[in-house]
C-alpha cells in the first residue's frame, strides 16, 4: 500500500486528491496538511467527502512516513518550500504547480504529460504535472508535432470553468459576475504557453511559430474546451491526418481520437481527454476538451503517481461523466 501525503489541502486540487485516493485501491493517505485548518475535519472544507473519511487537516509534516507527497500549493511555494525542508530521498514527489515545469539547470523534475514522456515519468522520482491549459492543449497538437507539421503560427482559443481560478473568491470568480458571461485574460501572455512550446519542441525542433493562445473565463465551474487552428505546408488528405491522431493515441490510457465533433459534457468530471480534427482546405480544426480540476490538474497527478510505481495507469481513476 502506497502511503501518500498531501501538502496545500484547502484548494480544489487538492479536494479532489483527497477524493481520488480516498477510493484507490493502493493507497493509503496518511496526512493532509492545511496549516490555516489544522485541527478541522477534511469535511469542513470538501464537503463532497462526507461519509468517506472522518480524517482531519493538520500542520505536522510527517515525510518520513509517507512514499510519496502532492504539493497542491500555489505558484512559487512549492519550490519555497523545498528550500526550508528536507524530503527524504526515498519519497516522491508530484508538483501539481508550475514551478518545475519547464527544464532548467539543476531541475530534474519530469514534465508529467503521460502522453508525451509515459517512459520518463515511469522511472523518475520528481514529477511536474502540467497546466490545465497547457494539457488540453497540447494533447490537440502532439500529434502534429511528432509527424513535423506544425508550420506557421499556431491560434489557440481555450473557455474553462471558474474552478480554473482557484477556490480563493475575486472579482471574476464572484457568480454575479461570472453567471451568464464571458471574457478573455491574459491573451498572448498566459503562463501556460511555455510549456505548451516546450512540448512542441521536444517533438518538433524545428518548429519555430508562435502559440497565440486566447483564454476565455466561462460561466460554467469545471471543464476546458480548445480549439487550435494550425494550416498545413503540404496537401494532405483528412484521412491521413486522422490516422496520425488515431496511432498517437491508440495506446493513450485516458486520451482518445473521435470521429465526430466533442463537447465538453462529455469529459467533466472524469480523467478523459477528446480531441476531433476538421480540415478546410488548407486550415486544421483541432478541438479537444478535458476536466480541468482532473486530467488537468489531480487527475493527471494521480495517472503520473501510477506510473511512478509502476501501477496500472487507470488505477483509481475510472470515473464516468453524467449522462446529463
Amino acid at each position: 500500500m502506497i502511503k501518500a501525503g498531501i501538502i496545500g489541502g484547502a484548494g480544489y486540487t487538492a479536494g479532489e486528491l483527497c477524493r481520488l485516493l480516498l477510493n484507490h485501491p493502493d493507497v493509503e493517505i496518511r496526512f493532509v496538511n492545511s496549516s490555516s485548518n489544522a485541527g478541522n475535519r477534511l469535511t469542513d472544507v470538501h464537503e463532497g467527502l462526507y461519509g468517506e473519511t472522518d480524517m482531519v487537516f493538520t500542520d505536522a509534516l510527517p515525510l518520513d512516513e509517507v512514499d510519496v507527497i502532492f504539493f497542491c500549493f500555489g505558484h512559487g511555494k512549492s519550490a519555497e518550500f523545498l528550500t526550508t525542508h528536507d524530503v527524504p530521498a526515498h519519497v516522491k514527489i508530484v508538483d501539481l504547480a508550475q514551478d518545475f515545469r519547464l527544464a532548467a539547470p539543476g531541475n530534474d523534475y519530469v514534465y508529467g504529460l503521460p502522453e508525451l514522456n509515459r517512459a520518463a515519468i515511469e522511472q523518475a522520482v520528481h514529477v511536474a504535472n502540467p497546466g490545465c491549459f497547457a494539457t488540453c492543449i497540447q494533447l490537440g497538437l502532439l500529434p502534429l508535432a511528432a509527424n513535423g507539421l506544425l508550420g506557421g503560427d499556431v491560434s489557440v482559443n481555450a473557455i474553462t470553468g471558474s474552478t480554473g481560478a482557484g477556490v480563493k473568491p475575486g472579482s471574476t470568480t464572484h457568480f454575479s459576475w461570472r453567471n451568464n458571461n464571458m471574457s478573455i485574460y491574459k491573451a498572448f501572455t498566459h503562463q501556460h504557453v511555455p510549456e505548451i512550446r516546450q512540448s512542441l519542441l521536444q517533438l518538433q525542433p524545428e518548429f519555430d511559430g508562435a502559440v497565440d493562445f486566447i483564454p476565455y473565463r466561462g460561466d460554467f465551474a469545471r471543464g476546458i474546451f480548445a480549439t487550435e487552428v494550425i494550416r498545413l505546408d503540404k496537401d494532405m488528405e483528412a484521412e491521413e491526418i486522422v490516422g496520425m491522431y488515431q496511432e498517437y493515441y491508440a495506446e493513450a490510457a485516458f486520451t482518445h481520437y473521435v470521429d465526430k465533433p466533442v463537447d465538453m459534457k462529455q469529459v467533466v468530471n472524469t480523467n478523459k481527454a477528446l480531441v476531433h480534427v476538421d480540415k478546410f482546405g488548407d486550415k486544421l480544426l483541432v478541438t479537444s476538451t478535458i476536466d480541468n480540476l482532473l486530467k488537468g490538474a489531480s487527475g493527471q497527478a494521480v495517472q503520473n503517481m501510477n506510473l511512478m510505481f509502476g501501477l496500472d495507469e487507470k488505477a483509481g481513476l475510472l470515473l464516468k461523466p453524467s449522462a446529463f
